[in-house]
């Protein structure tokens, strides 16, 4: 089946179904109404929400160029709706589409923060970080009405296993209870994602993200409950908002973001093509200087998933924007700090075996 283009669906970043690379046969969802989200959470595409029967909720990542080992994800999907999201081609080992269907089907694990603690409890788990959102935002809006992030950073409180969270919703300023808690025993980082100040911008490039306002906010916010927080400037789009780096980094120092850091755009697979028909519909003068600019970065190519630079890219433009990064960060006295996460305090809770074990010896010794 030919795909259908589509312009502009409020509160949607793809505006179409991207065809399945693995699937002969292609689906086209057609816009309902939905109103009963915040308004930058407003899709006329209405969420179907799917059961993920997954019985691990652990992933454990062997890339050499991502610096952590274990991330917990309780959704599969992501109604955040950026459009250049890296993770949009998980979607199509599901048998959905990397477009609208990533962002309107969500695969929810309802049981995540039982299926953690199981695999903190086993003998074989060796304390370490654990990060929420290694693949999707773990504060999406879902998360409003499930809670699992919560659940699952209750679990790791309850442990003293460390964690770092990564996400674009001020919704994670609701947790500073357990948070502040984890910062006690340096158990905690979150890191803001902020890729744009350009409020209209950040409207169709990532419609049901916080905007840039309340993403400064939440840095403010946890900055102030003694939480290390920092900001990831990404991604940065050459051509689109690279130019706003310096006043990126500013604006979260102020805010209280003491470390940062940047990743160039990736567009994998399908997100190439879905980027692509964004720039036609929402910046459609811009898109020929975008699109060469990608290129410019990844060998003349759309995307090269080399280890070491694919969050970077290569060649001088690449270079240039290290260099602006690294001015900048340090003007703002971002990354002075060394600071680190610590495992030092876990600790199993007994099981009911062993509680009863100590109950019954207790007894005895009466």
């Amino acid at each position: 089946m030919t795909r259908e283009f589509r312009k502009d669906i409020r509160g949607r970043g793809a505006s179409s179904n991207i065809p399945n690379r693995f699937d002969s046969l292609h689906f086209e969802a057609e816009p309902q109404d939905f109103d009963n989200y915040l308004e930058e959470e407003k899709p006329r595409l209405q969420t179907q929400v799917l059961k993920d029967s997954s019985r691990a909720v652990l992933t454990k990542n062997d890339s050499p160029d991502i610096g952590f080992t274990y991330s917990v994800n309780p959704y599969r999907g992501c109604e955040h709706g950026c459009i250049y999201c890296y993770a949009r081609p998980t979607h199509e080992y599901l048998g959905m589409s990397a477009g609208l269907d990533f962002e309107s089907k969500i695969m929810v694990k309802e049981n995540a923060p039982e299926l953690l603690e199981e695999a903190l409890m086993k003998k074989s788990w060796e304390p370490q970080v654990i990060v929420m959102s290694g693949v999707t935002d773990c504060y999406q809006p879902l998360e409003r009405e499930y809670k699992l992030t919560r659940g699952c950073l209750e679990v790791l409180n309850k442990f003293k296993n460390p964690g770092a969270i990564i996400t674009k919703n001020h919704l994670v300023t609701r947790d500073i209870d357990i948070l502040q808690e984890m910062a006690q025993y340096k158990g905690i980082v979150v890191t803001i994602s902020i890729t744009s100040l350009d409020t209209e911008l950040i409207a169709s490039l990532e419609p049901r993200t916080s905007r840039p306002a309340a993403r400064l906010r939440a840095i403010e916010e946890l900055a102030k409950a003694g939480i290390p927080v920092g900001v990831n400037v990404a991604p940065m789009i050459l051509g689109l908002t690279d130019h706003e780096m310096p006043a990126i980094l500013k604006a979260a120092a102020d805010a209280g973001a003491t470390s940062a850091g940047y990743t160039m755009l990736r567009l994998p697979h399908a997100v190439a093509p879905l980027f692509e028909e964004w720039l036609d519909v929402h910046r459609p003068l811009r898109k020929n200087k975008v699109i060469e600019a990608v290129k410019d970065v990844r060998d003349g190519k759309m995307y090269k998933s080399d280890f070491g630079n694919r969050m970077t890219g290569t060649g001088p433009r690449a270079e240039q924007l290290a260099q602006v990064f690294e001015v900048y960060s340090r003007k703002y006295k971002l990354n002075a700090k060394n600071w680190s996460l610590s495992a030092a305090h876990f600790k199993r809770p007994p099981t009911a075996a062993e509680i009863a074990a100590q109950a019954q010896l207790s007894f005895d010794l009466e």
